[in-house]
């Protein structure tokens, strides 16, 4: 009968006095359990909408240097969002590639991801990077259907942190329209610097290339030409790796290939 049937373990446990040390452990055992299984299925969920956020930061700080320089806010209103084009490059090929969906494309993954990334020698590493990914994102702003500003992100090594920027090229592939910092943990005062408007301002009208060789350079006295920027006092090594990375990244490892190919007017 009903009334005679014994306790299981469960109601056992829970008739033991609150006092019980055996019950306050096993409590607090079973809430840490649950919060722990509740936190892991919160972050579980959360994370395609905080990629999703992340994503969106970028792409609304990408838009927000372009719509600062001469001439390319009134060509992103004349042309729409769709006047941004993000584009996912081969490196190693120098081309575009259709293998990635570039709503879904995470950089981070595939730079870390040694079936998607290259190891580099000391050698190549100007940028100081370690691994380089094989596929890299840009972004193409047209006018009329035809180029009117590339993006270029780019980063490398400083002197205390990893520098990630915006490079911004005008049709000719040669004029910088803009290079802007959006993220860097250097010396503040001194190398943290590089995010200020100010420094990065005078980027504008830079040449990075002449007769087909990365020259443009981040100097300590005083720029002097069309491929000099003026560094910070106090930040040199800052000033190098900036250079660096910039070398890097315009040259045979990084976008190189591919603005050969776009100069000669492939896609």
């Amino acid at each position: 009968m009903a009334a005679d049937r014994k306790p299981n373990p469960w109601q056992r446990f829970l008739a033991r006095p609150n006092t019980d040390r055996t019950k306050t452990v096993g409590i607090a055992l079973l809430v840490a359990i649950a919060c722990g299984l509740s936190v892991s299925i919160a972050a579980v969920a959360l994370r395609p909408l905080i990629a999703a956020n992340i994503v969106a930061e970028r792409q609304a700080l990408m838009r927000s240097m372009l719509s600062g320089l001469p001439g390319i806010g009134e060509i992103i209103a004349e042309a729409g969002a769709d006047a941004v084009e993000i584009a996912i490059i081969d490196l190693d090929a120098g081309a575009r590639t259709q293998a990635f969906d570039p709503a879904d494309f995470d950089p981070l993954a595939i730079a870390a991801d040694p079936a998607t990334s290259t190891a580099l020698s000391r050698a190549e590493d100007l940028a100081g990077i370690g691994r380089r990914e094989n596929f890299a994102q840009a972004y193409i702003v047209r006018r009329d259907g035809d180029l009117a500003l590339l993006v270029l992100p780019i980063y490398g090594n400083g002197y205390q942190s990893t520098i990630r920027a915006y490079l911004a090229l005008e049709t000719d592939l040669t004029t910088v329209a803009a290079f802007t910092v959006y993220e860097q943990g250097e010396t503040p005062g001194l190398g943290s610097r590089i995010s200020e408007p100010g420094w990065q301002a005078q980027w504008a009208g830079k040449s990075v290339s002449e007769d087909g060789e990365v020259v443009i350079e981040v100097v300590r006295d005083g720029a002097s030409g069309p491929h000099e920027v003026d560094g910070i006092s106090g930040a040199s090594v800052t000033g190098y790796a900036v250079t660096d990375m910039i070398h890097f990244w315009l040259g045979p490892k990084g976008f190189g290939p591919w603005l050969d190919t776009l100069r000669q007017g492939g896609e």
